[in-house]
């Protein structure tokens, strides 16, 4: 596999030409002193010769003897072998030879000492490599026992460092899905034991009345009606309580795809109206909308319809009768809001910060309320790019105001 980064390559090769430039240095100047060696040794012969000829010959010419030393004219081979001298293998000057020998000594040991040092600074290289190996084999074998707590994160950038880093993403995405794995487990098992405390309610009160209604056939009509009325109406909340948990567990599961498109915000307004009509009326509570403004918000309508509808549905539970409920929609470049008000007993302040949370009931709550009508409405409004927040006065008014970003 080739990796994109080389750095350590290239520090490894940088390392590396240093030797052999040491070694190119020393070479030079070898063989500038083996030539200059060699030059006066043949220098220093020559001069003994044309003094012995000058000396026996003193009316020789001295330019025929240069000329002489520099002419390209070749002799027979043959003339020093009467002095058993291999010219072709054997150097007139012994001293030379001598040298020469010395020499190849000299550079053969230069050569063997840069060969290891090669070798060393690569052994080196590969210790270094296998020491960094082991460390992230180690980290592996951590991360396989689900010890994330390690610290692998470096800043070099190396091929090994590059995979350290990669290896460091890995372990931060695993220790975060095992948090939200835990997470997650603690959040179910919660939820499955609020699904069971509010099924089990509603399910003992209706086996009462089934018994009482069984173990008392003579019971007068008006009791048994009582009776019936109350059983639909504990399964009517059991049904709500059951589609309002499938619906927010398929937002947990996201399974959930929202359609969206270009929609009036009044006209979610409108439908959600519409929704709560009767719940309405049978409170006498008048529902107001201000601002009907042409405001456009790209949303699945049908979902933030149903997000609306809790809200009010909220609102008119805890409203005054003959009240009323005020809806405003606002826009600017930033965002668009929804507010609505109402002039109902308002929620007490340490229920404030929790009315968002499912299954949670305040101190005003209604007995047949199941808590999580506004858990749903906060999760819709939030998956939209929205937000959703409450404020309220004890004994005056409730105030939810809605934002798109």
């Amino acid at each position: 596999m080739i990796l994109e980064n080389k750095v350590l390559l290239k520090k490894f090769l940088l390392v590396s030409i240093i030797p052999i430039i040491i070694f190119l240095i020393i070479g030079n100047i070898f063989f500038t002193y083996q030539y200059q060696s060699y030059i006066q040794n043949y220098n220093n012969k020559i001069a003994t010769l044309v003094n012995l000829i000058e000396k026996e010959y003193p009316n020789i010419d001295r330019n025929e003897l240069v000329s002489i030393l520099n002419s390209n004219k070749k002799v027979s081979e043959n003339i020093f072998s009467r002095y058993g001298i291999d010219i072709k293998n054997e150097s007139i000057i012994i001293q030379n030879d001598k040298l020469f020998s010395g020499f190849i000594i000299v550079y053969n040991i230069l050569l063997i000492g840069l060969a290891l040092s090669i070798i060393l600074l690569y052994l080196k290289h590969e210790k270094n490599q296998n020491k960094e190996i082991k460390k992230i084999v180690k980290c592996i074998e951590e991360i396989n026992k689900k010890n994330y707590s390690i610290n692998i994160d470096d800043n070099s950038e190396d091929e090994l460092s590059i995979l350290k880093n990669e290896l460091y993403k890995i372990t931060i995405m695993l220790k975060e899905d095992a948090e939200n794995s835990k997470k997650d487990k603690h959040m179910l098992k919660d939820s499955l034991s609020d699904i069971s405390h509010q099924l089990k309610t509603p399910l003992t009160s209706i086996n009462i009345m089934l018994d009482n209604i069984l173990d008392n056939p003579n019971m007068d009509n008006n009791t048994k009606e009582k009776f019936i009325q109350n059983i639909k109406r504990e399964i009517t909340n059991i049904s709500s309580l059951v589609g309002e948990i499938l619906k927010l567990s398929k937002f947990d599961a996201n399974v959930i795809k929202f359609e969206d498109q270009p929609v009036f915000i009044n006209d979610i307004v409108k439908e959600a109206i519409s929704n709560v009509e009767m719940m309405a009326e049978l409170k006498n509570i008048s529902i107001k909308v201000n601002n009907q403004r042409n405001v456009k918000l790209v949303c699945d309508a049908k979902w933030q319809t149903e997000a609306i509808t809790n809200i009010l549905k909220n609102c008119i539970e805890h409203s005054k009768e003959n009240s009323t409920i005020t809806i405003d929609i606002d826009s600017n470049k930033i965002y668009k809001q929804i507010t609505i008000r109402d002039n109902g007993e308002g929620i007490d302040e340490k229920d404030l910060p929790h009315i968002f949370e499912r299954f949670y009931k305040g101190k005003n709550s209604s007995k047949d309320s199941v808590g999580i009508g506004l858990a749903l409405a906060k999760t819709i409004i939030e998956k939209n790019n929205g937000s959703v927040k409450v404020d309220s006065k004890k004994g005056k008014q409730t105030t939810f105001i809605i934002k798109y970003y």
